[in-house]
């Protein structure tokens, strides 16, 4: 062991200098030599879904961290090594005469299991481990056990068990210095990762390099670039780093009465440049800006505020912030297990189309079972934006191109993709999520599908977004739509939510026939019309056809943990006929990426696979219908969610909502009280969202 501390501090989820807990654990060292490391693990290179925009993010952030570092010291900056953690920690313990290791704490799923091997190899090497925590505002592991040991499964669960933890620590200043690094140089083979299956093979344009050499094409430990990855060029025009984070927080804080009046749920899916939230969850998640440093600023702008009402929690900043701990706090009792419905038992279960196939030991495998062909079809045009519904298609374009949408455009399509129109499994739209989005966390993304399908968080699954009353609260032209489907930009306001309706002379004269499923190149247009496919179904017959499918899941009541769900049993519950019953099973596979599917190729995913291994803990189900919690607000980033009854339509009255704790039935009396109601919300126009509704909503203090 040295005589004074030589310390790697490895950067994972915290690329900043900025109020990390970790940092300063390691500086307080006073090392003799620091190493800035990281690890370039093959995981997320090949077994992680990640599109070249949020790749460009991490890159970003990279760069922008070795830029701060030798600014403290020119002699420093971030050294990547091209290696599995797993395998090279343990290497340059040895090389670099190591005496600690130190990091943030990490408990999404993968990084575990990962972590707990390199502790392991760390103690065996006599190295020294300090972890801190600085990802989120609480430890998720304390928060669960201050919750009794179960998954955080609503905001009220977080407020009750934050009161037995210690207060959020005020942010820590920046280093204004750090130690030189030591020697560099290794005597150890560089270990090549097994390069099968990729699931971005789709994403690239030539073949990925970045493991050539252990410290880059140059032997000095640069940033990757994104060539090196064989990737797409990035289309984002969001771009990530510590410098453009505080800036960003610092001209949101500027302005209090933005900062003190935000509410989610009045924040507009249709505003973009600007979008109308704040798009720094991006940097939430790469850690390029401490999630402490966020909720203080804006915690002291609110408690300050005197012009007129600050907004509260759970619609306010602070609330988002409290959704994003939420998700964590559920993925740490669960581990693997939260991110899927098999061996869940906080999920309903709820026989979707296109289920994931499950491996031996209870895992995802990164397949799927084509149970239904049509779906699959579906599962295709939403994904690439050819619905035939323009508000649907707009949202899935700006994610594919930005790499972002806002809350309830998440909302939206995720809603229209499972529980109100496709029917298709939510497993399938966090995939997609998981590729797309620059802002991606794996609790929040598995989280957020599980409450828009009403799987878990959120029981109110008859209210549903309409793809065409719902946006027009907010933009009666369309302006949103036009923008992201140019292919309708000269209709006029009264068709560009409902296209099919135009009649062919208008088309013709605003240059676009609306004809087809999506797939018709523009080349064989008539003359020189532009093509927008056809609506693929009526919305309001799948709508009710997927309310009644749901509603009978809810009756059946199984959870995914339930021993019917793990042997198979459960289609005996279900009549014959019920939707996302097999008429006809198939044994076709579809394996990884559903941009493979759009390619006409396929990938596999290994069981067990990055962020959906089961670690379950055999948790008893939360069915509380917590009011605070009422419905979803998140995503914009903090994938958080808080109320959204804008919109949606309906009033809450007895027998309308007597299924939100998860019971079916309520007699007849609750059945009359219902249907009433039902009735009246259709003569209203408000059972697809076409009647804003003010409700008297419970602030949670």
């Amino acid at each position: 062991m040295p005589s004074k501390p030589r310390v790697i501090y490895w950067f994972r989820t915290d690329l900043r200098l900025h109020d990390s807990p970790a940092l300063k654990a390691a500086l307080d060292l006073k090392p003799e030599c620091f190493y800035p490391v990281w690890c370039w693990d093959p995981h997320y290179v090949y077994r992680a879904r990640v599109g070249p925009n949020r790749w460009q993010y991490l890159l970003d952030c990279q760069s922008d961290l070795s830029a701060s570092i030798t600014k403290l010291n020119r002699k420093s900056k971030l050294l990547v090594v091209r290696e599995a953690p797993q395998t090279v920690l343990v290497k340059l313990f040895r090389a670099w005469e190591i005496s600690h290791l130190v990091f943030e704490k990490d408990t999404d799923a993968y990084a575990r299991s990962r972590d707990e091997q390199v502790v392991e190899s760390a103690k065996q090497a006599g190295v020294k481990v300090i972890t801190k925590v600085g990802r989120t505002l609480y430890d998720p592991d304390e928060l669960v056990r201050a919750n009794g040991g179960k998954p955080t499964m609503s905001i009220s669960q977080v407020q009750s068990a934050s009161k037995k933890l210690p207060h959020i620590p005020r942010p820590i200043p920046a280093p204004k210095f750090l130690p030189d690094p030591g020697e560099t140089s290794f005597d150890f083979d560089q270990v090549q990762p097994p390069r099968n299956p990729d699931f971005n093979s789709a994403q690239r344009l030539s073949e990925e390099r970045s493991y050539a050499n252990l410290a880059g094409p140059s032997a000095d430990f640069a940033v990757p670039k994104i060539a090196e990855l064989g990737l797409k060029p990035a289309s984002t025009p969001h771009r990530g780093g510590e410098t453009l984070a505080l800036a960003a927080l610092t001209q949101i804080i500027n302005d209090e009465v933005y900062t003190a009046t935000f509410s989610k749920p009045d924040t507009a899916p249709t505003a973009f440049s600007p979008q109308s939230t704040t798009l720094l969850s991006p940097h939430l998640h790469f850690g390029s800006l401490s999630v402490r440093e966020f909720y203080w600023r804006a915690h002291d702008v609110i408690a300050s505020f005197k012009a007129k009402k600050a907004t509260t929690i759970p619609t306010n900043l602070l609330g988002q912030l409290l959704f994003r701990d939420m998700y964590f706090g559920a993925q740490a009792a669960l581990g693997y297990s939260f991110a899927q419905t098999r061996n869940n038992p906080n999920c309903r279960f709820i026989p979707w189309h296109l289920p994931s196939t499950i491996s031996s030991s209870g895992l995802v495998t990164g397949t799927y079972r084509v149970n239904n062909p049509q779906a699959e079809g579906w599962l295709r045009r939403w994904k690439f934006g050819v619905t035939g519904f323009p508000w649907i298609d707009a949202l899935m374009r700006q994610l594919r191109t930005e790499g972002w949408i806002h809350h309830l455009g998440r909302h939206a399509v995720a809603c229209f993709l499972t529980r109100g129109g496709c029917y298709v499994d939510w497993e399938r739209g966090a995939e997609v999520f998981e590729e797309w989005l620059i802002d991606h966390e794996t609790a929040c993304n598995a989280g957020n599908w599980q409450w828009l399908s009403c799987a878990a968080f959120y029981a109110l699954y008859y209210r549903c977004y309409s793809p065409v009353a719902f946006p027009k609260k907010w933009d009666k032209g369309g302006a949103f739509v036009r923008r992201y489907v140019p292919e309708l930009e000269n209709y006029g306001d009264k068709y560009i939510y409902e296209p099919w309706k135009t009649p062919l002379a208008d088309q013709k004269q605003w240059g676009c026939l609306i004809k087809g499923d999506g797939d018709e190149k523009e080349e064989e247009a008539e003359d020189r019309y532009k093509l927008y496919p056809k609506p693929m179904f009526d919305f309001d017959e799948r709508r009710r056809i997927c309310i009644e499918g749901v509603k009978g899941a809810y009756k059946v009541g199984l959870y995914g943990a339930d021993v019917r769900v793990q042997d198979g049993s459960w289609s005996e519950l279900f009549p014959c006929g019920a939707e996302g019953i097999d008429e006809e099973p198939t044994d076709r596979m579809i394996e990884g990426s559903t941009e493979q599917l759009h390619e006409g190729r396929t990938h596999g995913r290994p069981i067990g696979h990055a962020e959906n291994e089961s670690a379950g803990k055999g948790m008893s189900s939360n069915k509380e219908d917590d009011s605070s919690n009422v419905a979803a607000v998140g995503g914009e980033g903090f994938d958080g969610y808080a109320r959204d009854e804008k919109g949606l339509g309906g009033e809450k009255k007895v027998g309308d909502h007597a299924n939100a704790g998860g019971k079916i039935g309520g007699g007849a009396k609750g059945r009359k009280a219902g249907d009433e109601s039902t009735a009246k919300r259709k003569r209203q126009g408000t059972l697809d969202g076409s009647l804003v509704q003010k409700r008297e909503r419970k602030q949670v203090q």
